[in-house]
């Protein structure tokens, strides 16, 4: 398969968000996907950028997307997270992933961060030792935690009381 890896474009928004909403579907959460593509649009373009995003481009569209922000390490300094390495199912195998990697860490060698972040769910094999092969250590000792729009609220109300 013949693809190219570039930095995303407005444009490609929509793909970008159907690749997501397989990733939920594929992730058994399919109806937890809020943003839009508007949404991407305007927090990966606008006056702030929230998100850098390269796309993996084949014949038939975008097949691959890898999605990252900046963040901080008080140990370690700059560092950034990637939020989602996403290929479709019908493109996978063909490298796609190994590409946006690879452009991913590039980048961050680019911008000088000291560690590039990201999860993988503990169920999810395929992903876990295509990471490790990569060289990448998965951590098993550490849970995520998380305050989702509900325990925002939820804490500042207990914060009142």
């Amino acid at each position: 398969m013949e693809y190219i890896v570039r930095e995303a474009a407005e444009k490609d928004m929509v793909q970008v968000w159907g690749l997501i909403k397989e990733l939920a579907i594929f992730e058994n959460e399919g109806n937890a996907v809020e943003v839009t593509a508007e949404d991407l649009v305007k927090h990966g373009f606008g006056d702030i950028k929230h998100f850098h995003c390269f796309v993996a481009e084949t014949k038939e569209g975008i097949m691959g997307i890898a999605l990252i922000f900046h963040r901080y390490s008080t140990w370690k300094g700059p560092i950034i997270h990637l939020e989602d390495l996403i290929v479709s199912e019908k493109a996978r195998g063909c490298g796609l992933g190994s590409a946006l990697l690879h452009k991913v860490v590039e980048y961050g060698h680019k911008l000088g961060v000291k560690r590039i972040n990201w999860e993988v769910l503990d169920w999810n094999e395929p992903a876990i030792a295509f990471y490790e092969n990569k060289g990448a250590k998965v951590l098993r000792d550490w849970d995520v935690v998380q305050l989702d729009e509900k325990g925002i609220y939820n804490f500042l109300e207990r914060s009142r009381a």
